[in-house]
């Protein structure tokens, strides 16, 4: 027998009949708020459960808090704790079930326990920073300096992702044509693996490091749920702790992760991140214009300078040799006269001078001589008296042995012929 079909209307509010019961209404529930959104005056979120062990998600339902009813809510649950509702808190709500034949099954909050705070998110995260600073390393990354140019860029992200495309895209089309070195160090960008997965390719780059510039990691917007993977205080101390600076653009502006926090830089989107990238190029390319202009000016002054003191010179030049040549004349003609002044002051007294010692010369000259003279004479007889031919006519002889005078017997041999000289001659003789 063939079942009648039901329409999708009659459906939706046969469930609705099923779960809007007493028991669904007015529930008081525990869980954290993901993607809160206030709309129109209403505010919109996820209610999560997650597993206190693993921290993965194991229930999941949409809410929310009509206009009606917020204003008063926020304003006590503000109050009471200081803060607005936010993603990442963990809150006790109050709660009915409801069916909607267009949106479907969601709950409706009406009341919500201030005293049930902080989530697990926020005071997870809270703990690792708190960690981080202990350790010394949460301001690491942050406070390097950045080396320019930075094109050589080291990505982080998820092959084939909306928000890895949109940064290439961004980089490849921009208007400066600014060449960028990029390559992608794939890695998971969602779910429990994605912290060991960014951890790896941090690991490879810091491997080849001294070809990077920067690191960028990127991923598109999503569920705050989704984002939990980047809560992981073993990727937060490898961030903090990277030697060149990083570059995080993870969801949307209002999605927070530890990474903010300990990343050089943080911008809300991958766009964002090509976007502050092409601005620091952007920079340096200005900076070049205006030096280049700074040269250019400098160099047009000094030709310019250049050009009129040429004109100057051009304009004297023709004149110039024969004023040089003037001036040397006069010049030489004030030497010349110098020099007969200097000549006759000085080689008149030098004249006087040398006919002084003519006249005494000829006076002294022959006195001089005289004396001189008579001393020779005198040396003369001396050593006359003195040599040896006068001592020879005195009677005195002088033997010779082998040319040699003979001063003892004993040194010629017996036999042997000697020479001895006299004053008119020379006698032979042997010795006996």
């Amino acid at each position: 027998m063939e079942t009648k079909p039901v329409t999708l209307l009659q459906l939706t509010k046969y469930v609705a009949s099923l779960v809007m019961v007493k028991e669904t209404q007015n529930v008081w529930v525990t869980a954290e708020l993901s993607d809160v959104a206030v709309r129109g005056g209403h505010c919109y979120m996820e209610l999560l459960q997650k597993n206190e062990a693993t921290g993965a998600t194991e229930a999941k339902a949409r809410a929310a808090i009509w206009a009606n009813v917020y204003s008063r809510i926020s304003a006590e649950f503000f109050h009471a704790t200081g803060q607005k509702f936010a993603s990442g808190m963990k809150v006790m709500v109050k709660a009915s079930v409801s069916m909607h034949p267009v949106y479907g099954l969601s709950l409706v909050i009406n009341g919500v326990d201030p005293s049930y705070t902080m989530g697990d998110l926020l005071r997870r995260r809270n703990e690792m920073i708190a960690r981080l600073k202990a350790e010394g390393i949460f301001d690491l990354n942050r406070s390097l300096t950045w080396e320019n140019p930075l094109l050589r860029i080291a990505i982080v992200s998820a092959e084939g992702a909306a928000g890895y495309g949109d940064f290439m895209n961004q980089l490849g089309a921009n208007p400066l044509h600014i060449r960028f070195t990029t390559r992608l160090f794939p890695a998971i960008m969602q779910g429990e693996r994605a912290a060991e997965s960014c951890i790896a390719a941090l690991d490879a780059i810091n491997e080849d490091i001294d070809s990077w510039d920067c690191v960028v990691i990127i991923r598109g917007g999503g569920a705050t749920s989704d984002l939990l993977g980047f809560e992981n205080y073993e990727l937060a101390a490898h961030v903090a702790q990277f030697p060149i600076p990083v570059i995080v653009g993870i969801g949307h502006e209002r999605d927070v992760t530890i990474l903010d926090y300990v990343a050089c830089i943080r911008v809300k989107t991958p766009t964002a991140a090509a976007e502050w990238l092409l601005a620091k190029g952007k920079e340096l390319i200005d900076e070049l214009d205006r030096l280049g202009l700074e040269i250019h000016h400098a160099v047009s002054d000094r030709i310019t300078g250049c050009k009129e003191q040429l004109g100057i010179i051009e304009g004297r030049l023709p004149g110039l040799p024969q004023a040089a040549l003037d001036r040397a004349k006069a010049r030489l003609e004030r030497f010349t006269l110098g020099l007969h002044r200097i000549a006759a002051g000085r080689i008149a007294p030098q004249m006087s001078r040398l006919q002084s010692m003519e006249t005494s010369l000829a006076m002294i000259l022959p006195e001089a001589i005289k004396r001189r003279s008579t001393k020779l004479d005198s040396i003369a007889a001396l050593l006359d008296a003195l040599s040896p031919a006068a001592t020879l006519r005195r009677g005195y002889s002088i033997t010779r042995y082998n040319g040699h005078a003979v001063t003892s017997a004993e040194s010629v041999p017996a036999g042997s012929e000697m020479e001895t000289t006299v004053a008119d001659g020379i006698i032979i003789s042997i010795k006996q």
